[in-house]
Formats: structure tokens, C-alpha cells, sequence
């Protein structure tokens, strides 16, 4: 047995970890339990520094929780965009590839908890169907594989997936959509680099929240993935309570930039059963934002993203940058809140419209004289 695998072993997981450990009263924590199950491995479980600091509100469940009960269990209605099981197809080019059920951690702001640690839900059973799936969508070029967590899967399962996914020949792109290098990095082999380097391009993507998850063990982990020739990008939830405020995502952006992880997304919380207490107001991940660009360098600026309720994808919000604008200039301001104006350029075909139109004109004001002194002459001479 691998150190990642004893220590997923070794996690907290039962009603009992969560009294002892955490003093939670016992009909709390087994409402909590029934509600979504606990799983803390011992590495993460290391990173909390006080009670209810950024970390434990990622993991350890709490009575707000149970409070929460309006909310949609799919709010991305991923479930209805399934054609078949273990595939959500919502983009034209790409496809979402349920592998696994187990994650290395479950976060208590998950938007797939409905499904995540039930294998009845994700199975590896109807694999099959949804490799079919990819076959007959020549569409399809772009595969991310998530679940749960791919990398829950040991590396001779994941290499069966990767073996049948190249050899569907439209299939171009395989993302691997994993947490794993941040909240288990012991899952980060030498081994599991080597395999995956066989079946480029691979692609990951992560998801790292707060500074305090960039340890010595995650850099490594991300380090080796990208010597592995796997490009590692991370996508955010922006949380109340944990990171929402810029200085905290400034020091997460450049530290994942330092580590050779480039920021990809910060999304706005989802309306998540169980999890909206995490969200925050809109304004606040704009502002965010205002104090990233031009303050960061350009490379660790993410992309601000709502997940439009009822599976409409990810729509991009940005502060707003025009004062004005005519069809001469546009009206800007910098990152500074100085005020400059860009002289527009005038769309050609829009020029050449013009130039027609005029030139046409006079031609059909001559030709309209012309026609109507005909038509005066006609009867004229009819008379004579």
C-alpha cells in the first residue's frame, strides 16, 4: 500500500473522529454524517492552525450546514445534461467525465455531494457506456476527467481509462481535474508522473483556496507535474471566511505562480445545498479583481467566473474599465483610476458602406431625372 492510500486510511471519517476531534455534539455530527460524510486525511488535517481558521472551514462540518436546506442538490443541473452515465456533455467540444465517487478530501462546499462517496452514483461499472459515448461524438475533442477525484484512482485504473480515451482519435485533449496536489500531495508520484507522460497532452487542473495550502509537500507535487510536461492550472472558489479579500488571494496567486501553477479560475460560490453560508456578494469578487490586475503580474490574474445556475457554463465578470464610448474614442480607465482616451479606429467594412453609398447616390438622382423627364416627354408627343 502507497503513503497516500494509508493515509486516506487514516482520515477522519466517522460520527465518533468528528465528536472526539472536533467536540461536536453527537446528534449534530451524525445528522452531519447522514447529510454528507466527513473525509479529512491526516496531511490536510495537519494544515489547521486554530479552530475555525481558512482550512477548517473547508473540511470540518458544521451545523450551518443543516441549516441550509433550500437550495438546489445540482445547481449546474449537471445530472440533466448527462446523455449517459458518468458523462455531462454541456459545451459543444468537450465533455466531463465522471470516473471515480471518493475524493482524497470532502469539502464541505462541494457542489456535487449528491454524488460524491457513493458509488452507486459514479460507477466504474457504466464506464463503458460513456466510453460509447465519446466514440460516437466526433465533436468531442477535449475529455476532463473528474468525479470524486481521478487520482483516487490507483495507476494501473487510471492508465486503462488514458489507453481507451487515446485510442478514440478525435479525442485531443485529456484534463485530469484533481485536488489531489493540494490536499493529499503524497499522491504525486514519481511513478504516477512517468505513466502520465505517455498520453500527452495531458492537462490538470487543481484547486488550491488559501496561501496556507502551498506547503513544501504541494510544491514539490505541482513541481513534478509540470517537469512531467503536464501544464497545472488551479481553479478557486472565492469562500466568506476564507478568502475573501484581496490581499489573501494576491499572496494565493503569486504563490501558485511561484510554484509553476498558473491561476486559471476564481468562481463565484455556487447555490449549493449545505454550502451557501460560503458565498459572498458579487461586488466583493469584483473588487478582488480590481485589486489583482495591474497590482499582480499578469500571469497570476485568474479569470473571475459565475457558473450560471441551471447549467448555462462559465460566464466571465470583470470590472468595469470603459468610462465611455462614441465612434471616435473610447474612454478608459487603468488599474490607478486615471483617465485616458484611446482614439477608435472606424470598422473598414463600415467605411466602404459609406463610400459605396455615396458614390451611388448621385448616379441614382441622375438616372431618376432622366426617367422622369422620359415620361414627361412620352406624353407629349402622344399628343402631337
Amino acid at each position: 500500500m502507497e503513503l497516500w492510500q494509508e493515509m486516506i486510511r487514516n482520515s477522519i471519517t466517522s460520527v465518533d473522529h468528528l465528536v472526539e476531534k472536533f467536540s461536536i455534539d453527537r446528534e449534530v455530527a451524525s445528522r452531519l454524517d447522514e447529510f454528507f460524510q466527513a473525509r479529512i486525511n491526516p496531511y490536510y488535517l495537519s494544515l489547521i492552525r486554530y479552530p475555525g481558521d481558512p482550512i477548517w472551514q473547508q473540511c470540518v462540518p458544521d451545523v450551518i450546514e443543516l441549516e441550509d436546506i433550500d437550495a438546489p442538490e445540482d445547481p449546474l443541473n449537471e445530472d440533466e445534461m448527462s446523455p449517459v452515465p458518468n458523462i455531462t456533455h454541456r459545451y459543444p467540444d468537450r465533455a466531463l467525465f465522471l470516473v471515480t465517487s471518493q475524493c482524497g478530501l470532502y469539502c464541505r462546499f462541494c457542489t456535487r455531494k449528491r454524488k460524491v462517496g457513493d458509488q452507486s452514483k459514479i460507477s466504474m461499472r457504466t464506464l463503458e457506456s460513456a466510453f460509447r459515448f465519446l466514440e460516437e461524438h466526433t465533436e468531442i475533442n477535449d475529455v476532463i476527467l473528474s468525479g470524486g477525484d481521478p487520482l483516487m484512482l490507483t495507476d494501473n485504473m487510471l492508465e486503462k481509462i488514458l489507453i481507451r480515451l487515446r485510442q478514440i482519435k478525435h479525442i485531443q485533449i485529456i484534463r485530469l481535474g484533481t485536488k489531489m496536489p493540494c490536499v493529499l500531495p503524497q499522491r504525486i508520484t514519481p511513478q504516477l508522473c512517468d505513466m502520465l507522460k505517455k498520453y500527452h497532452p495531458v492537462y490538470c487542473n487543481t484547486h488550491f483556496n488559501h496561501p496556507w495550502e502551498i506547503t513544501e509537500e504541494s510544491k514539490r507535487a505541482c513541481g513534478m507535474l509540470a517537469d512531467a510536461g503536464i501544464p497545472v492550472g488551479n481553479q478557486c472558489v472565492l469562500m466568506k471566511g476564507v478568502n475573501d479579500n484581496a490581499e489573501t488571494m494576491k499572496e494565493l496567486m503569486k504563490g501558485l505562480l511561484a510554484m509553476r501553477v498558473r491561476p486559471y479560475y476564481i468562481y463565484q460560490a455556487d447555490l449549493t445545498k449545505g454550502a451557501n453560508h460560503f458565498r459572498t456578494p458579487l461586488k466583493t469578487g469584483m473588487e478582488i479583481m480590481d485589486k489583482l490586475r495591474g497590482h499582480i503580474s499578469g500571469l497570476a490574474v485568474p479569470q473571475f467566473v459565475i457558473d450560471a445556475p441551471g447549467g448555462g457554463g462559465k460566464i466571465p465578470m470583470l470590472p468595469n474599465y470603459i468610462i465611455s464610448q462614441d465612434e471616435e474614442k473610447v474612454v478608459l480607465r487603468n488599474f490607478q483610476y486615471n483617465i485616458y482616451e484611446y482614439p477608435d479606429v472606424r470598422d473598414e467594412s463600415q467605411k466602404t458602406d459609406e463610400k459605396m453609398f455615396f458614390r451611388k447616390t448621385p448616379r441614382r438622382r441622375a438616372q431618376t431625372k432622366k426617367d422622369k423627364l422620359k415620361k414627361t416627354k412620352g406624353p407629349v408627343m402622344q399628343n402631337q
